[in-house]
């Protein structure tokens, strides 16, 4: 069972994280990140710098795969209402004796 303290702090964190998506327009995934999504997607789509080279000799010419991630904005509107009600929820639970 989550206590007082924990609602609070999950709240906190939600509005902080959401505050974040706001923030920013897009996330650019370093290359291990995209090659993780590309296996996850089973997608070669993913990488948007060229085709993947794994097995071939790697040279500082050849450019590596990242990819560019731009989050809607509602979904930073809506973590922070999501993380305020979750924190006004852990203030008006009692408090545990």
């Amino acid at each position: 069972m989550l206590s007082r303290n924990r609602y609070f702090m999950i709240g906190v964190l939600l509005v902080m994280f959401g505050l974040q998506f706001r923030a920013v327009q897009s996330f650019v995934l370093n290359e291990p990140a995209t090659r993780t999504l590309m296996k996850l997607n089973k997608d070669a789509s993913v990488a948007s710098n060229g085709p993947d080279l794994a097995g071939f000799i790697q040279e500082v010419a050849v450019p590596r795969p990242t990819k560019k991630v731009e989050p809607p904005r509602w979904v930073g509107l809506a973590l922070v209402a999501f993380g305020a009600v979750i924190t006004l929820h852990a203030v008006a639970m009692p408090k545990r004796e």
